[in-house]
């Protein structure tokens, strides 16, 4: 296949592509930036194209491996590195956004009931809702595991007998 013929098909092929971005992405021109990178890649790696095999898969798959490529990329790139020794807070969303007056009560509600507890129900309570694992309080408080689970367990059940008036 010449350079003109391999070039022809390939314009013929941008409705097709165009639709196929679409669907990929759902954005406009997300979907028209990847119609681009796939014609750039499909051009560079034109002397990889096996004459007279099917040139519309072959550019598909093309474009197919590029969104893949770049949705990786993006999730590394928005990937936080966490540089506390036990990782507790990797990828955990720090912003709230907006606190309404009724849920910041509620809050507060809560963290006195929570406050309430007796030491023994309080702390695993409390470094659970701070990212520990059961293992890891277990350890940090030198209990088993069991008595971990139900200590957290029992605590639950009481702010939910403290809290019921917030139970929907």
């Amino acid at each position: 296949m010449t350079a003109f013929e391999f070039n022809n098909s390939l314009i013929g092929m941008k409705p097709n592509l165009q639709r196929f971005a679409m669907s990929l992405t759902s954005d406009r021109d997300t979907a028209l930036d990847l119609v681009q990178d796939t014609y750039l890649k499909a051009i560079t790696h034109k002397d990889k194209f096996v004459d007279y095999t099917n040139l519309k898969a072959w550019v598909f798959t093309i474009m197919k491996n590029t969104f893949i490529n770049n949705y990786r990329r993006n999730v590394k790139e928005n990937t936080i590195i966490d540089g506390t020794q036990d990782l507790f807070y990797l990828n955990q969303p720090h912003d709230k956004g907006f606190i309404s007056p009724e849920s910041s009560y509620s809050e507060n509600e809560i963290q006195k009931a929570i406050e309430s507890l007796e030491d023994e129900f309080r702390i695993p309570f409390r470094m659970l809702l701070d990212g520990y694992k059961y293992k890891e309080i277990a350890d940090k408080l030198n209990l088993n595991i069991g008595t971990v689970k139900s200590r957290i367990f029992f605590t639950r059940q009481k702010l939910m007998l403290m809290l019921k008036d917030y139970v929907r």
